[in-house]
């Protein structure tokens, strides 16, 4: 009988368990063909993006868990791993995933740290070009110089690094993000019930939606001037947090009962969130050093059969596709237009809500995104791609 190959996917990310989803998927699409083994800090005082937490644990979990020590957690970019890692990645494993930036030093330590003669791959989000300062342009290229292969989370992804030195001549594959589609799903229950907390009725006008950062980049502003601008009847939901929440509650405040700003919400709480709008916004705004890397809210959205109004920033286009909208990102008239064509449409909102689910669970579902991962790997074995030297 044939051992199953042995798939450790090390990530900072890891220490919340819901972001563990694609190690289960991985370790239940691959069962008695890959053992899969995740790494996650033991303790991430997090950033923008991570709030200080302890490992979290979830006993149902279909892949092994080892915990491992981070220090300097408050700067991704600077924060190493601990020994432990170390000793953890000098056993036999088949491949090693690594889901860290290759030009970040904890992504250096796992390339030091992996034995040459194990496949390493790594996975990114960049989609623009920069140049780094150093230690980090070093790093890149020590990381890039041991790596197998390399997964880009987007279309933009792919097109920016693929022909840069060290991505150019390794086997990539573009997989995004996914999302958990019975987490997120359509829930008129829910949508009720949110509503009423709110101190809204189900029966009144067309909630517009918006899920994320409240930063310049993601738009939030920009949606504020159209929702001004709009002559047909709307609410408008803003979930999330950030340093613009002031300034969003000052707006909010002059539009009295039509407009809700909600802040703390756990991740439990979001998809209720969700099914309570009619239509979701992604506005985000390309920036001299940013321009939108995927959109999660988008695939969510999706689930939960919310149609999406995108703009065309970074990666958005190619996520929506032919299922939802995508306007300019600096065109508001074209943003007035489509916004306001959905909410005059509940017709025009049911279909595209249809589409947008029947493209999440095409596209999107976390069982398809972990099998085109072990697919890739499997590719890689089988190619005799291993380590660089």
């Amino acid at each position: 009988m044939t051992h199953p190959r042995r798939l450790l996917s090390v990530a900072h990310s890891y220490v919340v368990a819901l972001n563990r989803r694609l190690a289960h998927e991985m370790a239940l699409a691959g069962h008695c063909q890959w053992e899969v083994t995740a790494a996650a800090p033991r303790y991430f005082h997090g950033s923008s993006d991570l709030r200080p937490i302890p490992l979290e644990r979830n006993g149902r979990e279909p892949c092994a868990l080892v915990p491992v020590r981070a220090h300097l957690t408050s700067k991704v970019h600077c924060f190493v791993y601990g020994r432990d890692l170390r000793a953890l990645l000098r056993e036999h494993w088949d491949l090693v995933h690594c889901w860290e930036e290759p030009y970040i030093l904890a992504g250096g330590q796992v390339a030091w740290w992996t034995p040459r003669a194990t496949p390493l791959v790594y996975a990114t989000f960049q989609n623009l070009h920069k140049r780094y300062p150093p230690p980090f342009a070093w790093v890149e290229r020590y990381c890039l110089s041991r790596a197998a292969g390399w997964i880009a989370f987007g279309e933009t992804v792919a097109s920016t690094l693929s022909h840069l030195p060290g991505y150019s001549d390794r086997p990539m594959r573009v997989i995004p993000p996914g999302v958990d589609v019975q987490l997120f799903r359509p829930d008129p229950e829910a949508r009720v019930a949110v509503r009423r907390t709110l101190g809204w009725d189900d029966d009144g006008p067309p909630v517009v939606g918006y899920l994320g950062r409240f930063v310049p980049e993601k738009g939030v502003e920009f949606l504020t001037r159209v929702l001004d601008r709009l002559d047909v009847p709307w609410r408008a939901l803003f979930v999330g947090a950030g340093p613009l929440e002031g300034t969003l509650r000052a707006w909010a405040a002059r539009h009295a009962d039509r407009v809700r700003v909600c802040t703390g919400v756990v991740h439990a709480d979001v998809p209720p969130h969700v099914s309570a709008m009619d239509v979701l916004c992604a506005p985000s705004q390309t920036m001299p050093r940013w321009r939108e890397q995927f959109g999660r809210m988008l695939i969510e959205a999706f689930a939960c059969g919310v149609p999406v109004v995108g703009s065309d920033s970074g990666e958005i286009p190619h996520v929506i596709d032919d299922a939802g909208l995508v306007v300019g990102e600096a065109d508001e008239a074209g943003w007035r237009d489509a916004l306001g064509g959905l909410l005059e449409s509940p017709g025009r909102r049911a279909e595209l809500g249809r589409l947008g689910r029947e493209h999440a669970h095409a596209r999107y579902a976390w069982p398809v995104i972990a099998r085109q991962y072990l697919d890739f790997f499997t590719q890689l074995l089988e190619s005799g791609a291993g380590s660089r030297r």
